[in-house]
């Protein structure tokens, strides 16, 4: 599949954005959309993960309690609400798709990448 993100930006701390990942092509046999972060000179970390066929979200303790990953599938797209957004959450946040089923909180488990969407926090 093909990934597009947007809705990147530079916010104030406690201040809200949602992120957007279009996905288009075949999504058949898609099993999953993650969502990961990286910050300059930091590794890829997994944020959270829908699963494409029950919308079944999970997340990880960073962001859980303060974001949301939905879909619209009308629009084949998927969403990445952050609120209470910290200096901590700058990063480039990308989606990935995978079909398959295991280790989904890897970014190796993932073969389709959006280009990336860059979010700031100031304090």
């Amino acid at each position: 599949v093909q990934l597009v993100e947007s809705g990147g930006g530079s916010v104030q701390a406690g201040d809200s954005l949602s992120l957007s990942c279009s996905v288009s092509g075949r999504t058949d046999s898609l099993y999953a959309i993650a969502w990961f972060r990286q910050a300059p000179g930091k590794e890829q970390r997994f944020v959270g993960v829908i699963i494409w066929g029950s919308g079944d979200t999970y997340y990880h303790s960073s962001v859980k309690g303060r974001s949301t990953i939905s879909r619209d599938n009308a629009k084949n797209t998927v969403y990445l609400q952050m609120n209470s957004l910290k200096p901590e959450d700058t990063a480039v946040y990308y989606c990935a798709a995978t079909n398959r089923w295991d280790e989904i909180t890897g970014p190796g488990n993932y073969d389709d990448w959006g280009q990336g969407t860059q979010v700031t926090v100031s304090s």
